[in-house]
């Protein structure tokens, strides 16, 4: 082999190594930045590229790792000089919010309300989710006018969210449905209510395959969604035991 070739061989095989050690430090910094605390993130129960080609792989591991842990950390930030706030469920701060002290309360808010609304939405989706039936599909029919509208009413009310924010479907301790928005990371919670699913419209959910086109978002989400984690939240909605 020529002098040369072999020099660039071995140049290219120390670029590749330096690389990947270069990678493999920048993953462990990450891992290290994210503080412990009472909050945690669960990891998905299924790969990132799980539900190719509707939200591409890249899109959840940001959403999920970066975004989501984001709330996260903050949260546990916040509970450094405010233990309180990691002293009850969830849904007991986000339905008491002005318990909160003054101070972090906005920040609480944004925060567990971010927090709360992403650990719904990767529970009601998934690859294979399924159609809805039973009791779920019952509800759809007599409250939101059947599925076919029920998805277009709530792909409507998605696309009128101005800026950022989320696109519900309630749910009450008898069962009734109804489509609601609600801005920025606010969940019903919030205002007594429960959300049985949910679409995340803020634009980091979808910009890197859809760009500016919400609309055709909205339409693609349907193909992830859970259907058999929806009817198990929808029982939990009437036997009172539904979180968040």
């Amino acid at each position: 082999m020529p002098l040369m070739s072999r020099r660039h061989l071995i140049i290219a095989a120390t670029g590749i190594a330096a690389a990947a050690a270069s990678s493999r430090t920048a993953f462990a910094q990450a891992a290290a930045q994210a503080p412990s605390g009472p909050f945690k993130i669960d990891p998905l129960t299924y790969p990132t590229n799980a539900l190719e080609p509707h939200i591409d792989a890249k899109t959840m591991e940001i959403h999920h790792d970066r975004h989501h842990q984001a709330y996260v950390t903050n949260l546990n930030n916040f509970a450094k000089d405010n233990p309180q706030i990691a002293e009850k469920p969830l849904t007991d701060v986000l339905a008491n919010l002005g318990n909160v002290p003054d101070a972090i309360r906005t920040g609480v808010r944004n925060n567990m309300g971010g927090h709360a609304n992403h650990t719904m939405f990767w529970q009601i989706m998934g690859p294979n989710g399924g159609k809805a039936d039973g009791e779920v599909l019952a509800a759809i029919d007599r409250d939101l006018g059947g599925m076919e509208k029920f998805q277009t009413d709530f792909n409507a009310a998605g696309g009128r969210v101005f800026g950022s924010g989320w696109v519900f479907v309630t749910v009450t301790r008898d069962g009734k449905l109804a489509i609601e928005t609600r801005p920025n990371q606010d969940n019903p919670i919030m205002d007594g209510k429960r959300a049985l699913l949910g679409n995340d419209v803020w634009e980091h959910a979808y910009y890197l395959t859809y760009q500016n086109r919400r609309p055709d978002y909205l339409k693609a989400w349907w193909n992830t969604v859970n259907w058999k984690a929806v009817a198990e939240r929808y029982a939990a909605a009437k036997a009172g035991t539904l979180g968040i």
